[in-house]
């Protein structure tokens, strides 16, 4: 047997598998370097965990799933993590934690918790086979032109889903899944921009604005950004995760605003003003502009009776839109959907069907929203995999 445990994929939940998991590893990938997705994840920052994590902010057609490995490693135990590292963090909006420095701060702690584990890390390296044998496992590797078959009593399957292909994204963790008799849920991007056709906002690409946004979930408070090809944000983004194809979205314009109350009092005291103009003092001037071609916005505000005002207010408060798709795996930052939970142990993310495999990380039927969400489970899937294969040892 030439290792207890081989590692498919150096990224986020396989580094920190390999770390915990004791006894000999080996973590094959085929890029060129570890933790790519962490190296660019928050701009460079490393959104890496965030101070609310819970279930509740993670889809999956089994919404419990998530709930033993998310309570076993927690939020608090990544960040005292990095401490320990002496990474120096901070909170940006809604619990979101960042590097102060560089993502690759959090490279670095893992593959220095790696190197200290003795973890073997062979990059650029391919696996053309892999299957059960009498013992655990064994894959065919190829690496530097070179063919080799190694053999592991356990394996885990952590390569991600299908999001943002140029960096090597692939379905190789589903081909695998399949193999053994896994299910896989519907895929689609998630975390992604919604486009729409004919330009629809080209004319105002740049503008953004506080927004609420929902789809067929939670309404999401955060910025909306108009784009040429639709629309990003935030907000946006988050909406993305519960959309699915020819469903119409809601978008409240003024979510923090009594639009309604405000418009009616300006028309007493200042009856002359032109509805636009006292609308920009409320949304950006631009988008006004383009508004006045969604809505009516014309006249002054004090020829307005209350029952247009009502209309106008409502309208903006619920202003449906239907994307005519999204920007796809090429820009989405996760992948929805995934292995069916419903094959696997939620306390260890072990195989029900093939003992001795597991699957952790985005691969899983379990996708959390923006923030740190998605870095938090690939820890606590990772974590609860090694725990685990240490207990194995």
């Amino acid at each position: 047997m030439d290792y207890d445990t081989l590692i498919i994929g150096a990224g986020a939940a396989g580094m920190m598998c390999a770390a915990h998991a004791g006894g000999r590893v080996l973590v094959v990938d085929h890029a060129r370097a570890p933790g790519e997705k962490i190296r660019i994840s928050g701009g460079g920052r490393c959104n890496f965990t965030n101070m609310h994590c819970d279930a509740n902010a993670f889809i999956s057609e089994n919404p419990h799933f998530a709930k033993s490995a998310l309570a076993r490693y927690t939020q608090w135990d990544f960040i005292a993590l990095v401490e320990k590292h002496d990474i120096a963090w901070h909170e940006k909006t809604l619990g979101q934690l960042f590097c102060d420095v560089s993502a690759k701060e959090i490279v670095a702690m893992l593959r220095t918790l790696m190197q200290d584990a003795g973890v073997d890390l062979h990059l650029q390296t391919e696996v053309s086979h892999f299957e059960k044998s009498p013992d655990g496992f064994k894959a065919t590797l190829t690496r530097d032109g070179r063919t080799q078959q190694i053999t592991a009593r356990n394996a885990v399957i952590a390569t991600g889903g299908k999001s943002i292909p140029k960096m090597g994204a692939s379905g190789f963790a589903y081909d695998i899944a399949r193999q053994f008799g896994h299910p896989i849920t519907e895929l689609a991007p998630a975390l992604v921009p919604f486009t729409f056709p004919e330009g629809r906002f080209a004319a105002i690409s740049g503008v953004a604005c506080p927004a609420r946004i929902a789809a067929d979930g939670p309404a999401f408070d955060e910025a909306l950004l108009f784009t040429h090809r639709g629309l990003s944000g935030p907000a946006v983004l988050q909406a993305s995760s519960y959309w699915t194809d020819g469903q119409a979205i809601t978008v409240n314009l003024c979510p923090q605003t009594d639009l309604s109350s405000i418009l009616k009092d300006k028309r007493r005291s200042d009856g002359k003003k032109a509805l636009t103009t006292e609308l920009a003092h409320h949304l950006p001037t631009r988008l006004v502009e383009h508004l006045n071609s969604e809505f009516d916005l014309s006249g002054r505000l004090g020829d307005l009776p209350d029952a247009r005002i009502d209309a106008l207010t409502a309208a903006l408060s619920q202003w449906r839109l239907t994307p005519g798709g999204t920007e796809g795996y090429r820009t989405a930052e996760v992948t929805r959907g995934g292995i069916d939970t419903a094959t696997l142990d939620s306390k260890t993310m072990q195989s029900k069907i093939a003992p001795g495999l597991f699957f952790i990380g985005e691969a899983v039927d379990v996708t959390g929203w923006l923030g740190g969400y998605n870095f938090q489970w690939a820890w606590s899937s990772a974590m609860a995999a090694a725990r685990s294969l240490m207990a194995d040892l």
